[in-house]
């Protein structure tokens, strides 16, 4: 998540994925299988031919991160990871308007929705966030919380750290 605070300027030259139409306007997070149509494991080929070919690159990143926005100077969207060729992290960027998670838990919810909805989740403490995350099969949900309010979801590979 820092790295995509960090990326703001990288997002502000990106070609919108939006203008291919493709990027969802109400993206759904399915805890554990996949993040506004992305799953963990799909070849970049896979990303592309489902958000479009025009997304921004992370040059600073650990990782090859592609960033897909709604529009030119748009920071909203999805920031998408890969190891090896496939996708190891999926995450929302700056709070996108009508994205949602399990039962319409909806980004901007207060943290104690989250469990409400959720269940039981693991906390992190991060650098300025917290992480509540839920490792289920190969994968590790994360819903992120800034000032007491859901700001983005995220699917990692199960265990990955989510405050790097």
């Amino acid at each position: 998540m820092r790295r995509a605070v960090l990326c703001a300027a990288v997002l502000a030259l990106a070609v919108p994925a939006a203008a291919a139409g493709l990027l969802p306007r109400q993206g759904v997070l399915v805890p554990g299988h996949s993040l506004g149509g992305v799953r963990l494991g799909e070849r970049q080929a896979q990303v592309a031919a489902a958000l479009g070919r025009f997304h921004g690159v992370c040059e600073g990143c650990a990782r090859p991160t592609w960033y897909f926005t709604y529009g030119p100077f748009d920071k909203h969207g999805l920031g998408v990871e890969f190891s090896r060729g496939r996708v190891s992290a999926v995450y929302t960027l700056w709070r996108p308007a009508g994205w949602h998670g399990p039962t319409g838990l909806r980004l901007g919810a207060f943290d104690g929705q989250i469990t409400a909805v959720v269940g039981p989740l693991v906390v992190a403490d991060c650098e300025g966030y917290e992480a509540l995350v839920a490792d289920t099969g190969r994968a590790r949900t994360a819903y992120f919380v800034v000032d007491g309010r859901l700001w983005a979801f995220g699917l990692f590979r199960r265990g990955a750290d989510p405050c790097r």
